[in-house]
C-alpha cells in the first residue's frame, strides 16, 4: 500500500511539473524569468534537477523483480525502488568496511564480493556508501522541501490574517506565536519526534510545528505596513473585497520574502535533521545518520573517512544549489527586473 501511495505521489508530482512547465512556456513573463534563471545559474539548476530526479527514482517502488542471491524470504516481498534495484541488492553486501574502489576488505585483507565496484567504499555493515548517499537524497528533499511547503502557507495564513485584520485575530495569533517562541525549539522538537515517531513524515510534522513562528512574525509585520499603503486604501474605498486585496496586493508584495524564507528554511530544516540524528532521534537512511555513524570512525587508525566525506559533500552540494538558485530567483523577481523582462 505504501508503495502504491509513493508511486501515485510521484505521478502527481511529474504531472504537476509538466503542467507548470507548459503554463510557464505559454506565459511571456514567466518564460522570460525561466530563461533568465537558466542563463544566470545553469550549473545550480542541473545539480538540483539531478537531486530531484534521483529522489523521484527512489520513490518509484514495487514488489518483485529478479531474485537476489542470499536474500531472506521476508525482504523478498518488500517493495524496492529503482535505486535499490540498480545499486543496492542485499545479497551483494560486503562483510564490513572497504575503501573506495578497493579490491580487499579494509580489515583483514580478505577478497571482496564485488572487488573494485564500490566507488565510495562500504560502511561498517558492508553497505555501499554511494547507495546510502543516493538514498539520503529523497529524505533530505522531503524534510527540506515538503516541510517548507507546509510551513510557509501556514505562516502566511496566520501572519497575513493577523496583520491585515488586527484586533482579536491579531491578539490570538500573537499569543500562539509568543507561546511557541518561549519554548526551547530543540526540546520541543525532540519531544514531538518522540511522541509522533521517527518516520520521515512524522519528523516533517515536528519540524513544521517548530519552524513556522519566525516567518509568521515577519509576514505579520510586513502586512501591517502594506495595509496602510495608498493603493490598498484606494482598493478598500472602491469596495474591493478583503480577500481580493490580500491576493492581488498583499501576497505579491511578500513574494521576495517567501523566496528568501524558503531558501533559509530549507537549509535550516535539513541541518536540523542532522542535529536530531546526532542526538539519536533522526530519520533512518538520512545523511544525518551517516554523519552520526562517522563520528567514531574518525578516531580509528587508519581513519575511515569516506562515509563522512560522502554525506557531507552531498549535503553541501544540495544546500549550495538551493541557496544559489534562491538568490537568483530573488534578484529576478525584483520589480525592476520584471519590468525589463516584460
Amino acid at each position: 500500500m505504501d508503495a502504491w501511495l509513493s508511486n501515485l505521489a510521484v505521478l502527481a508530482l511529474v504531472a504537476g511539473g509538466v503542467v507548470l512547465g507548459v503554463r510557464i512556456r505559454r506565459n511571456p513573463l514567466w518564460a522570460g524569468v525561466a530563461r533568465s534563471l537558466w542563463r544566470r545559474r545553469p550549473l545550480a539548476l542541473l545539480a538540483l534537477g539531478g537531486f530531484v530526479l534521483i529522489a523521484l527514482l527512489d520513490s518509484v517502488r514495487w514488489v518483485g523483480g529478479a531474485a537476489v542471491p542470499g536474500q531472506d524470504s521476508v525482504s523478498a516481498f518488500e517493495a524496492r525502488s529503482l535505486v535499490d534495484r540498480a545499486l543496492g541488492p542485499e545479497g551483494l553486501r560486503e562483510k564490513s568496511y572497504s575503501a573506495p574502489l578497493a579490491e580487499v576488505e579494509f580489515y583483514g585483507g580478505a577478497a571482496l564480493a564485488r572487488p573494485g565496484a564500490h566507488l565510495l567504499g562500504t560502511d561498517v555493515l558492508g553497505r555501499d556508501v554511494l547507495y546510502l548517499t543516493l538514498k539520503g537524497i529523497r529524505v533530505a528533499l522531503l524534510i527540506g522541501g515538503f516541510t517548507s511547503l507546509l510551513v510557509i502557507p501556514l505562516a502566511l495564513f496566520f501572519g497575513v490574517s493577523a496583520g491585515y485584520y488586527g484586533g482579536r485575530i491579531d491578539d490570538a495569533v500573537f499569543f500562539v506565536i509568543s507561546t511557541l517562541a518561549s519554548i526551547p525549539s530543540l526540546l520541543l522538537l525532540i519531544a514531538l519526534v518522540m511522541v509522533l515517531g521517527r518516520g520521515t513524515l512524522q519528523v516533517c510534522a515536528a519540524l513544521g510545528v517548530t519552524s513556522w513562528v519566525s516567518f509568521c512574525r515577519v509576514s505579520r509585520a510586513e502586512t501591517f505596513k502594506l495595509r496602510e499603503l495608498d493603493y490598498v486604501s484606494a482598493a478598500r474605498a472602491l469596495g474591493v473585497s478583503d480577500l481580493r486585496i490580500i491576493f492581488r496586493h498583499i501576497l505579491p508584495n511578500l513574494a521576495h520574502l517567501i523566496v528568501i524564507t524558503f531558501v533559509l528554511l530549507f537549509s535550516s530544516l535539513v541541518l536540523a535533521e542532522t542535529v536530531l540524528a546526532y542526538l539519536g532521534v533522526g530519520v533512518d537512511g538520512s545523511w544525518g545518520e551517516m554523519i552520526d555513524q562517522a563520528r567514531n570512525e574518525l578516531s580509528r587508525e587508519p581513519v575511515i573517512w569516506w562515509n563522512l566525506a560522502a554525506a557531507s559533500a552531498a549535503l553541501f552540494a544540495l544546500l549550495l544549489s538551493v541557496n544559489v538558485l534562491g538568490d537568483a530567483v530573488r534578484d529576478i523577481l525584483d520589480p525592476r527586473t520584471l519590468r525589463e523582462l516584460e
